[in-house]
């Protein structure tokens, strides 16, 4: 059969091997390309996806309440009190509509604006695709006066729909479903990833009653927001000092383009801007986001010339001047909104642009004008923040024209690697010279480059970019990572000189500190390393476990516990000492203090080698509570740091 294959085929290559996958065959075969991946991002997408479907009948002015449960057994529920999926025989299909709706990609009711005028699910393909990845999924719909139910097992009814009783004055629907372990990598849903989603949802659909609850651990929330947006500048900032008083809001509608918007002005070095289509975060922006910075920096500039506010021309201010200390959500509703693909994070209709700025520079000239002295305050930070760009730029120069002098332009400190392609590269940036000393000589110099890091860097939260750059070990960080500083026109992602840049700290106190420092800086100023995944945090062991000739190594304190018990080892049995013998009865455990207290086999073997170490991917999955945690954590005010550390002081390593 292979000769007759090879024979009449090239290489064996026949209509036979053509493989047709129908439908929620393909869901299932090549799940990525519906919810872009099967780690635990892609599992919490499935809850996302429906929660979707009632949030549409929230905007169509049919659901007032959507609730959502964590179950005991790791299944979730949506209900929500809306008009129900229909589920009469569909006129083509004849069968239930319901079971096209959950059995058939592209088969919604959101390809018609008679149903729904605006839609964040637009491709149709998301509760169809939850029920294909999930081993069981429940529909559970209120219409009519009736209960209907269906079953599905790994997308494919189970039996036909059925009525099973009566009821009164009530409609929605509500689905439960259970994550197939044969498609995720995991399947434990995250508490408080869904609580921020929906907090989320709940600003940006004001009036709307959004619960939450987890039967494992008894947590709960509810959450309902009479002042929408405005309530959500609020919550962004509650961390940050106002210079602008109120949160600025902006409403109207044009060409049935629904345009919200509220922003406020802080004390912070640091411009935040989330936006959203249909209610989806578009991550990368788009022509919604380019009208209100086309707006808001022309409408600024304008009341700064006609008022007389900026005396000096010596100084030209630019988009990023304006924008210093800004925290802003643009919100907008779309009949047809045109996305880039299914992952919908960019707005493509150039209409909007247009739609937008011109709301914006109206409403926005006019508080102006009421607000001279709100409108002083912005316009002199934006001064402050082009001196300081202005200084910035001038020590930038200086710098190139140093590196210019030199051979390579690299840090001298930098062990770089021989390999040229970034894909192959790493950069380990490592506490401590010492540590430095033992990473240098235990790497694989063929890919491996180590940048070892003196001290703390500087907390670019509380820190202007002409401060930033006078830092001589951000500076080392930037030139060595070669793309820039990011965040900015000047940052090339093209010429990162690295495939992975891996934060390497001490499993300590003072080591947590390094890494949420260099943690902002890359978020604040690099945030590109981050969101094309090149960004990681090394997990070097805390303890060494020695039993006779064996020797392991335990990452923390639950890891070094499994692992005595592995080896039949009690209490009595584990020596403390480094300088104990370990014998076939005894265990000696011994804990790092840091990454120089390891010798260079040590370090390779634990924290670098590919084949043996753990890496930790560093991601940005919602841009909104990743804010607002780097602004407690690293802002000025100390009292939300000081509750924050007392909510979550469970969490702590504490060196004793």
């Amino acid at each position: 059969m292979a000769k007759d294959k090879e024979k009449n085929g090239q290489n064996g290559y026949t209509a036979e091997d053509i493989q047709v996958l129908k439908g929620m065959e393909h869901v299932r075969k090549r799940p990525a390309m519906y919810i872009g991946d099967v780690s635990s991002r892609g599992l919490h997408h499935l809850v996302y996806e429906v929660i979707d479907n009632s949030i549409d009948e929230a905007l169509a002015g049919y659901c007032t309440k959507i609730s959502v449960d964590i179950n005991k057994d790791g299944s979730v529920t949506i209900e929500d009190n809306g008009r129900g999926i229909p589920v009469e025989k569909h006129p083509t299909e004849k069968i239930s509509a319901l079971e096209v709706v959950m059995t058939q990609l592209n088969a919604g009711g959101k390809f018609t604006r008679d149903t729904y005028k605006v839609s964040g699910g637009l491709h149709g393909v998301g509760v169809s695709v939850v029920n294909a990845l999930s081993e069981e999924l429940e529909a559970t719909i209120y219409r009519d006066g009736k209960v209907f139910y269906q079953k599905y097992k790994r997308g494919a009814a189970a039996a036909p729909v059925k009525e099973t009783g009566k009821v009164k004055n009530k409609t929605g629907t509500k689905i439960t479903f259970m994550p197939d372990n044969q498609i995720f990598k995991v399947t434990t849903f995250k508490y408080e990833t869904i609580e921020d989603r929906l907090r989320e949802l709940a600003y940006l659909n004001k009036d709307l009653t959004i619960t939450i609850a987890d039967e494992r651990t008894k947590e709960s929330n509810e959450f309902k927001f009479k002042g929408g947006l405005v309530d959500f500048v609020k919550y962004l900032d509650e961390n940050e000092k106002s210079i602008s008083g109120k949160p600025i809001f902006i409403s109207d509608e044009k060409e049935n383009i629904q345009v919200e918007i509220s922003f406020q002005y802080n004390e912070s070095y640091n411009d935040n801007i989330y936006t959203y289509v249909n209610n989806i975060n578009t991550h990368e922006g788009g022509t919604h986001l380019e009208g209100f910075k086309a707006a808001l920096t022309r409408t600024l500039n304008n009341h700064g010339l006609k008022n007389n506010i900026f005396k000096s021309d010596k100084i030209t201010l630019t988009g990023d001047d304006f924008r210093e200390g800004l925290t802003c959500v643009v919100s907008i509703k779309v009949p047809e909104p045109q996305f880039e693909g299914q992952t919908k994070t960019k707005l493509g209709n150039s209409e909007i642009k247009g739609i937008v700025q011109s709301i914006t520079s109206e409403q926005l000239g006019n508080y102006l004008e009421e607000n001279p002295s709100i409108a002083k305050r912005i316009l002199e930070k934006s001064l402050r923040a082009a001196e300081a760009r202005e200084a910035a730029r001038k020590a930038k120069e200086l710098t190139r024209r140093k590196n210019a002098l030199e051979l390579s332009g690299l840090p001298g400190k930098l062990a770089d690697c021989s390999i040229t392609d970034p894909a192959q590269c790493e950069l380990y940036l490592v506490e401590g010279d010492s540590a430095g000393g033992s990473a240098k000589q235990g790497r694989d110099r063929r890919f491996q480059a180590i940048l070892p890091l003196k001290g703390k860097i500087l907390n670019v939260e509380k820190a202007r970019i002409n401060k930033i750059l006078e830092n001589e070990e951000i500076k080392a960080i930037i030139t060595a990572i070669g793309a820039g500083l990011g965040n900015s026109d000047e940052f090339d992602e093209s010429k990162v000189r690295y495939g992975k840049i891996i934060l390497m700290c001490d499993a300590d106190v003072d080591g947590s500190h390094i890494r949420t420092l260099l943690l902002t800086f890359f978020y604040r100023h690099m945030k590109e390393i981050i969101e094309t995944g090149k960004l990681y945090i090394a997990q070097p062991p805390l303890y060494k476990i020695k039993k006779g000739k064996s020797e392991v190594y335990a990452f923390d304190d639950d890891e070094r516990e499994s692992i005595l018990k592995s080896m039949k080892i009690g209490k009595k049995d584990v020596v403390a000492e480094e300088t104990a013998t370990p014998t076939e009865n005894k265990a000696v455990v011994s804990r790092f203090k840091g990454l120089g207290e390891m010798n260079p086999e040590q370090l390779w073997t634990t924290t670098m080698n590919p084949e043996t170490r753990t890496i930790l991917q560093v991601t940005n999955e919602n841009a909104s509570a990743a804010d607002k945690i780097f602004r407690i954590l690293m802002g000025e005010e100390v009292e939300p740091r000081r509750k924050f550390i007392e909510t979550h002081a469970k969490y702590a390593n504490i060196d004793a």
